[in-house]
C-alpha cells in the first residue's frame, strides 16, 4: 500500500503543478518527474514503490479496454474515414520532423 501511495502521492502533486502553476506538461509527466527526481535524492526508496509499479505494469493491458473498446464502438466510423485516418498518421509526424529541420536549419546560431 506504501507503493500505491507513494505513487498516487507523486501523480496528485504532478496534476495540482499542472492546474495550480500552469506548467505547460501533462501531471502525470510531472509526477513522474517528481518522482524521478525523488529517487534520485534519496528521498524515495526504489523498494517502497517497486512491487507496485512491477504489478501496475504486469497489468497495463487492463489500463487500455477502454481505448479498445472505443474503438470498437467507432469501428463504422473508422471505416469510412480510413483513408483520411491514414493520411493523417503519415503525413502529421513528417510535416513536423521536416518543420523542426527547417527551424533548427534556419535557427541563427550563437557564436561561441
Amino acid at each position: 500500500m506504501r507503493g500505491l501511495a507513494v505513487l498516487l502521492g507523486f501523480h496528485l502533486a504532478g496534476t495540482a503543478l499542472e492546474r495550480l502553476a500552469g506548467v505547460p506538461l501533462p501531471g502525470n509527466v510531472i509526477g513522474l518527474l517528481l518522482l524521478l527526481a525523488a529517487l534520485l535524492l534519496g528521498w524515495v526508496k526504489l523498494e517502497w514503490v517497486e512491487s507496485t509499479a512491477q504489478f501496475l505494469l504486469k497489468h497495463m493491458m487492463l489500463f487500455f479496454a477502454p481505448i479498445v473498446v472505443g474503438t470498437i464502438a467507432f469501428l463504422p466510423l473508422i471505416r469510412a474515414e480510413w483513408a483520411a485516418i491514414v493520411v493523417s498518421l503519415l503525413l502529421g509526424p513528417l510535416i513536423v520532423v521536416v518543420a523542426t529541420a527547417l527551424a533548427a536549419k534556419l535557427w541563427p546560431r550563437a557564436e561561441r
